[in-house]
């Protein structure tokens, strides 16, 4: 039953998880994951965090902790995240070892994504969750904001390891892996050791597809009709062109020489949010060496149990992704307008799950009617 997810491994593709909560890791199903379906890391974000902590009791006990220390909301979160975090790297570590220069076996986890437009309060947060999680198999998540751009560079150049998010552009995942690119170049004037930095570009996937599969839909028109779910492919196929371009030439090489690992694309938002389409799309048609596809666990039954031909469905589609992008442009539907949306959306989508995390621990937090002041 886990032929297709084997097929991805060995097809260079590294499959992880896109979720996290306390019940799965105490109940060892991130382990069986791990074990037995080939899953090799996790992301999480606050949207995923606000599910576990709303609906799971594995939590009670150390909010009664934090609620009796009278701690705020913010501290909180981060101590509970943190502590997922650590436990999942835990179970991921045996991958982690296993893998190429710690590659695989890791553990994301966001800074407050209401500091997505503030550079040095991202990197300070960043920091902080890299002290408080304290296992070399995470990495910290960083907006692809052009605040977000420095705080790469920086922080990599620390010998941090950073997952950057929320990248829909082929200009600006262009300008991460530059910001990449540069902190790895900053960490070995600073004498670190680069076989111990690692990075993956999150490029996210179907919400391209949701936008623009609106816009063909407005346009009612056969031509329009013909390129739906064709974009986010698309897109997705030419980051990769531009990986294997940026990550060959003269300043990568002399990178790798010093022991630096290529920053490997992520293909997030990878389950199908349009019930018309195959609910493996964004990973059959994403398969190629040194990537991964984070996938809810939806997506991830559906490849085990349908199962998929694994084989490279990018390098041999550059021309046809171009071809289809074009195609959408000259309907008016602008690309640029497309992703700047995007962008401005997934920040503004983090930000209010977010602030829902912080609502649903503050009142768990509070102390019953009749019980002991939990807060100060």
């Amino acid at each position: 039953m886990t032929s297709a997810l084997k097929g991805l491994s060995d097809a260079g593709v590294s499959v992880w998880l896109d979720t996290l909560s306390r019940g799965r890791i105490v109940s060892g199903s991130l382990a069986e994951l791990a074990s037995k379906q080939y899953v090799v890391g996790v992301t999480t974000n606050p949207t995923i965090f606000n599910d576990a902590i709303s609906h799971g009791p594995e939590y009670q006990t150390q909010m009664s902790e934090l609620a009796a220390r009278g701690v705020t909301a913010g501290e909180a979160v981060r101590t509970i995240t943190a502590a997922d975090a650590r436990a999942a790297a835990d179970v991921l570590r045996p991958a982690f070892l296993a893998s190429a220069s710690g590659q695989d076996g890791r553990v994301s986890i966001e800074v407050d994504p209401r500091f997505a437009y503030d550079t040095v309060a991202t990197v300070a947060e960043a920091r902080h969750l890299t002290w408080l999680v304290d296992r070399p198999n995470t990495y910290i998540k960083i907006p692809a904001t052009e605040a977000g751009l420095p705080a790469i560079t920086e922080i990599t150049a620390q010998g941090i390891s950073v997952n950057v998010t929320l990248v829909f552009s082929l200009e600006r995942y262009r300008l991460v892996a530059d910001a990449y690119l540069s902190g790895l170049e900053g960490a070995r004037e600073a004498g670190r050791d680069l076989s111990q930095i690692s990075s993956v570009a999150s490029f996210f996937v179907s919400r391209v597809d949701t936008e623009v599969d609106k816009r063909l839909d407005a346009l009612a028109t056969p031509e329009a009709k013909a390129l739906r779910g064709r974009a986010a492919l698309a897109n997705a196929r030419l980051a990769y062109q531009a990986f294997e371009g940026i990550f060959s030439g003269q300043r990568w090489e002399g990178l790798q020489q010093a022991g630096a690992n290529k920053q490997r694309p992520l293909w997030a938002s990878t389950g199908v949010k349009d019930s018309s389409y195959e609910p493996t799309k964004y990973v059959a048609g994403l398969i190629a060496p040194n990537t991964v596809n984070t996938m809810p666990e939806a997506t991830l039954l559906a490849v085990e149990n349908r199962g998929l031909t694994v084989g490279d469905s990018v390098r041999g589609a550059y021309e046809q992704a171009r071809a289809d992008l074009d195609a959408i442009a000259r309907l008016g539907i602008s690309y640029e307008e497309v992703v700047q949306q995007l962008e401005h959306e997934g920040v503004a989508k983090f930000q209010e799950s977010w602030n829902t995390l912080l609502a649903t621990t503050e009142a768990q937090l509070a102390p019953p009617a009749h019980g002991r002041p939990g807060r100060r």
